[in-house]
């Protein structure tokens, strides 16, 4: 009897395992670049509504953001720089410090307070300029999160104020996401007991809203890096 031959006569087995070795080769060389990609280390640099103010924190935005990425594949670490009652101006005092080397990233939402106190609407904008002209020197791509005034501010305050972010997003490269809390301010259900900061279902609501201009801030920040 001759002897077998792999290569004159295969067996159902080992047909299956050369289709198997193939896909394998297929397959393995974009694993390996996935899993040496580094993943986009995004900032949150905001006040107590992206700070989880009332909430566990990984009931908070950050924490809530970085578990929807993940189950989409995208690796990246989001960081919660977030200081409850801050205003744009304190994020413009501390944004050195608190977007360090190597943030790939920026989520600016922050303004809320501002409009909550009655800071003249100019003060607010120009510490926002600032900040997103910052971030830029340091080619960090941003994602600016917009905010309202509260309606019984007056017109005039309340337009001066919702104008603020529509027109750094017209002068500034960013991704723009018009208002933070769309779909969850004036929620009940989606807010804790004083009305203003979301509850864990409005985080939830927030996230899923703002998660496609996310995804862009991702892109822009591994073109940026080239990777």
């Amino acid at each position: 009897m001759p002897p077998r031959s792999y290569g004159r006569n295969p067996t159902r087995v080992q047909r299956l395992a050369a289709c198997l070795l193939a896909l394998l080769f297929a397959v393995a060389p974009a694993v390996s670049v996935k899993a040496l990609e580094r993943p986009v280390k995004i900032v949150v640099l905001g006040d107590s509504l992206s700070a989880g103010f009332g909430l566990p924190m990984n009931e908070a935005f950050p924490a809530k953001l970085a578990k929807a990425l993940d189950a989409k594949g995208i690796g990246v670490v989001v960081v919660n720089a977030g200081v409850s009652g801050d205003t744009a101006s304190g994020g413009l005092g501390r944004v050195d410090w608190s977007v360090p080397d190597g943030t790939d990233a920026v989520i600016v939402e922050l303004g809320a307070n501002d409009a909550l106190r009655g800071v003249d609407p100019t003060i607010t904008k120009n510490a926002l300029d600032k900040i997103l002209r910052k971030l830029s020197d340091r080619h960090i791509a941003v994602l600016l999160a917009g905010m309202r005034a509260p309606r019984n501010m007056g017109p005039d305050y309340t337009r001066d104020f919702d104008d603020i972010y529509p027109a750094l997003a017209s002068t500034h490269s960013v991704v723009f996401y018009p208002f933070f809390l769309e779909g969850v301010a004036t929620e009940a259900k989606l807010n804790q007991a004083d009305g203003l900061h979301p509850n864990a279902a409005g985080v939830d609501a927030i996230v899923a809203r703002i998660l496609p201009r996310v995804e862009e801030l991702i892109g822009r920040a591994r073109t940026a890096r080239g990777s």
